[in-house]
């Protein structure tokens, strides 16, 4: 008899440190700042940060920090860099410029760079055709005359050929630059209205 009481009150215990294993304690801070444990969550703290405490390990629960994880996990990562770069210019352009004039002024300053550009290459450009004219007609010259053409010759006028192409595709991509300013102060200037609230400026 003795044993049987033994045996079912070593069972009755086991039973009971079972039952404290599986046990879920949590840990929550109510609206005074007070820390808590216990089996259960209260209703009103149900939706907030908790701590369950699970055999010795601590697991972080956050409702709003999990949704807004899934949602950054869905979000395009093309369009969060767009978002990020479009947020980083907005505040790029309240803090460089104080009125619309200023970016007026930045952007002459800019195209007065890129105009001397062009009107570099234009120069060049114009020097480089002479020349080219030169050497043809040099060599129509040495053709007329029965002459023979030199090598030496024939080379200048390839070379003067194609440094005249480049030099007309350097002055058109200067051209297009040029443009390409005004069309981003352009738009600088409509997006600062639009950040301060005024109405889009009349054409």
């Amino acid at each position: 008899m003795k044993c049987s009481r033994l045996l079912i009150t070593a069972v009755a215990l086991f039973a009971t440190f079972s039952l404290n294993v599986e046990a879920k304690l949590y840990k929550w801070v109510d609206s005074n700042g007070t820390t808590h444990y216990g089996e259960t969550i209260p209703p009103e703290y149900a939706s907030k940060e908790a701590v369950k405490l699970e055999k010795g390990r601590i697991h972080q629960r956050d409702e709003d920090r999990s949704k807004q994880g899934q949602k950054q996990a869905i979000r395009d990562p093309e369009a969060e860099k767009n978002r990020i770069e479009a947020e980083r210019h907005d505040n790029a352009l309240l803090n460089t410029y104080s009125s619309e004039k200023e970016i007026d002024l930045a952007r002459d300053r800019n195209l007065r760079q890129v105009e001397a550009r062009t009107n570099s290459f234009s120069v060049l450009l114009r020097s480089a055709r002479e020349n080219l004219a030169s050497l043809q007609q040099e060599a129509e010259n040495a053709t007329k005359q029965g002459r023979k053409v030199f090598k030496s010759l024939e080379d200048d006028i390839v070379e003067a050929t194609a440094h005249i192409a480049q030099l007309e595709k350097d002055l058109n991509q200067s051209l297009k630059e040029t443009e390409a300013v005004k069309a981003r102060y352009a738009a600088d200037k409509a997006r600062y209205r639009e950040l301060k609230g005024l109405p889009p400026a009349v054409q």
